[in-house]
Parts: C-alpha cells; sequence; structure tokens
C-alpha cells in the first residue's frame, strides 16, 4: 500500500509542479518520476533548512511540489532553458 501511496503522491506533486513551472504536466508516468525524486529532495532540502510543511499528506505534497520544482529548475538549467 505504501508504494500505491507514493505513486498517487509522485504523480499529484509532478502534475502541480509541472503546471506551477511551464503550464501543463508531464504526462502520468512523467509526473510521477518528477513528484517522487522532487520528493527525496525536498524533504533534503527542508531539512537541510530546518523548515517543516507539516505533517501529513498535504505537507507531504508541499514537500514534493517545492521539491520537484527545484528538480525542474535545476533540468531548466542544465538544458539552457530558463
Amino acid at each position: 500500500m505504501g508504494l500505491i501511496y507514493s505513486l498517487i503522491i509522485g504523480a499529484i506533486s509532478g502534475w502541480l509542479a509541472g503546471v506551477l513551472r511551464k503550464g501543463s504536466g508531464f504526462g502520468l508516468l512523467g509526473n510521477i518520476v518528477v513528484g517522487i525524486v522532487g520528493a527525496f529532495l525536498g524533504s533534503w532540502l527542508f531539512g537541510i533548512l530546518g523548515v517543516s510543511a507539516g505533517g501529513g499528506t498535504l505537507g507531504t505534497i508541499i514537500t514534493s511540489v517545492v521539491g520537484a520544482l527545484l528538480l525542474l529548475f535545476l533540468l531548466g538549467l542544465a538544458s539552457g532553458r530558463k
């Protein structure tokens, strides 16, 4: 059940980051990948900064979206896009 939860949160987070960053999502698989990697990146970043987005599903989504936005920004820099 934890894997399914992670995939759903990843898809939602990736879609939200895609909408906020460039105006659309990346397809189901792309959203899941961006969201899951973003969750790890967001958790790492929030841990270093000593910030908490709260507990529960909403806190997880916020952390994942922030991490996914950072991931998309870094990928944009690497590819020469802003």
